[in-house]
């Protein structure tokens, strides 16, 4: 089944929106675009950029062929809400309107504006028309904004959901670890979405307002004091979930924030200490960095596959993936 969603992006994040659903739809999207076209049934909730998602049912080259073909589908034991999905092209709203009343009259089944227990959609796009079951996105990450623990240079949760996003785009049999956590901003957001998801963190007071934003969203703890450093390394014997304590413990992702401090830089040797930790942790890692680190990654063992960069006003992350 085709699947059309529709999204939004702040300009300074529109590399970030692009790298992430690239990853997680499986598809490309156009710059400047407000829409994407995939063959994977992505919940709308996952990404920090989606709108909506219209699972396309019928496809017509007018809008009266496609009310013909709307009329067989009856609407059982439910009322329903037809809304216009504004995709490649701008409409006034007078006529998303006409064009939702249009194809909601030949729709069988009750009508409902307030409250429908089921959503339909309907777009023009490269000059077919598309009709179908819509889905609407949840701002999840805004409601995790409200943590009690903040660090001022953590990542943003908009930010941070669209990383693990890029880290795992596929949940189902994948093992993830944030091995270097601090107050668990990326935690926070991978558990909510399901992941099977770990981390830990040198910084024990990190640890404690990891743990404390972990129990106030009704999250487990699965954090611990570490240095990822030792993490992987023979005889490490470090515990970093109820079930896991193998020294050889390997993850499908990782996502590694490396620690940037205003008034200090992290050494290099230390900071390639981490990356080699990272590979050997994991298949598939995410790196968010606010210095240009390229030789250490591909040192520590890494080839960057995809990257881009996220601008809040003068200060920029880049976000590497690495396998």
């Amino acid at each position: 089944m085709e699947h059309i969603y529709v999204y939004a992006c702040h300009e300074d994040e529109q590399a970030l929106c692009q790298l992430e659903l690239r990853t997680l739809l499986g598809a490309e999207t156009v710059l400047g675009a407000r829409y994407a076209v995939s063959t994977r049934p992505v919940e709308p909730s996952r990404s920090p950029f989606l709108k909506l998602r219209l699972d396309v049912l019928f496809e017509a080259g007018s809008l009266p062929e496609l009310a013909s073909q709307v009329e067989t589908l009856t609407v059982q034991g439910s009322t329903f809400k037809v809304a216009f999905a504004e995709t490649d092209a701008a409409v006034s709203t007078d006529r998303q309107r006409e064009v939702a009343r249009e194809i909601g009259r030949h729709l069988r089944g009750k009508a409902e504006m307030r409250r429908p227990e089921q959503w339909f959609a309907v777009t023009e796009l490269g000059g077919r028309w598309l009709f179908g079951h819509c889905s609407y996105g949840e701002a999840v990450w805004l409601q995790h904004q409200q943590k009690p623990q903040n660090y001022s240079t953590a990542l943003s949760t908009r930010v941070a959901r669209a990383v693990v996003n890029i880290a795992v785009p596929i949940v189902a049999g994948t093992k993830a670890i944030d091995p270097c956590c601090g107050i668990g901003t990326v935690l926070v957001e991978a558990m909510s979405m399901g992941i099977d998801i770990v981390g830990c963190d040198i910084n024990p007071l990190a640890v404690r307002g990891a743990r404390v934003n972990l129990d106030h969203f009704g999250m487990p703890n699965v954090v611990s004091i570490t240095d990822m450093r030792t993490l992987g390394l023979v005889g490490e014997q470090v515990t970093l979930s109820p079930t896991t304590t193998s020294p050889q413990v390997r993850y499908d992702a990782l996502i590694l924030d490396m620690p940037y401090n205003l008034c200090s830089k992290l050494p290099e040797d230390e900071q390639l200490q981490m990356l080699q930790s990272a590979r050997r942790l994991a298949k598939r890692a995410v790196i968010v960095t606010t210095e240009q680190i390229d030789p250490l990654i591909v040192q520590a063992g890494f080839r960057i596959a995809e990257r881009c960069t996220v601008n809040k006003g003068n200060f920029s992350r880049q976000i590497i993936v690495c396998v």
